[in-house]
């Protein structure tokens, strides 16, 4: 296998899956970096009926390995909000300073105790075997109260974590890799992409480059 399409455009986003994903000697390039203009209409109702659309089609598309995850941050006091919608809550052009604002004035009352929050990312890697290959990853901690840290993107700096005593958006991308729920699902998916190697020697390598 030579490469995997990222179904992404966030630049963060394909920074950090290119750090955790170096050791596999695997190209990773965005749907932009291939080619790819196809736009996914995101309408599955949970995260990982997201990353399986996103990756199907540009898999489909494209005749390659395509790789996609979804994530989003979960606010207890906020039933949940955004969830599945955080990249297009409070409109897609809205920018995260905008949306952290919103959240901090929402939880302004809301006492520590009840100020739990977590990110979840659900990764989905598709080939054109029809192999389907997914992973989960949970970052817990909480709602803090202002915004922190020049470090990570979207709603970082408004998530505490506690086990580091640090905002995300404060920690190094090595300390975020290790705990995130971006690292964790890609650590996993990386094991079972190890694994898929391992068995099928070709794997679909250079499909649809012809």
């Amino acid at each position: 296998m030579r490469r995997i399409i990222f179904a992404t455009g966030n630049i963060g986003k394909i920074r950090e899956i290119r750090e955790i994903l170096k050791d596999l000697g695997v190209e990773v390039v965005t749907m932009k970096e291939a080619g790819i203009e196809t736009e996914i209409v995101e309408n599955g109702k949970t995260f990982m009926e997201n990353a399986l659309i996103k990756a199907r089609t540009v898999c489909s598309d494209s005749g390659e390995p395509a790789m996609s995850d979804d994530s989003g941050l979960v606010v207890d006091a906020m039933d949940g909000e955004p969830g599945i919608y955080s990249a297009r809550w409070m409109g897609e052009e809205t920018s995260y300073h905008i949306k952290n604002g919103e959240i901090l004035r929402r939880l302004r009352d809301v006492p520590e105790s009840e100020r739990g929050a977590r990110f979840v990312c659900a990764s989905a890697l598709v080939f054109p075997d029809g192999t389907e290959l997914t992973a989960e990853g949970v970052f817990e901690g909480r709602i803090g109260y202002e915004e922190k840290g020049e470090n990570g993107f979207g709603y970082d700096p408004i998530f505490y974590v506690p086990e580091k005593g640090k905002y995300s958006a404060e920690l190094s991308p090595e300390e975020k890799n290790e705990i995130s729920h971006r690292g964790k699902a890609l650590r996993t998916m990386k094991e079972k992409l190890t694994e898929y190697l391992g068995t099928v020697p070709d794997c679909g390598a250079d499909r649809g480059n012809g």
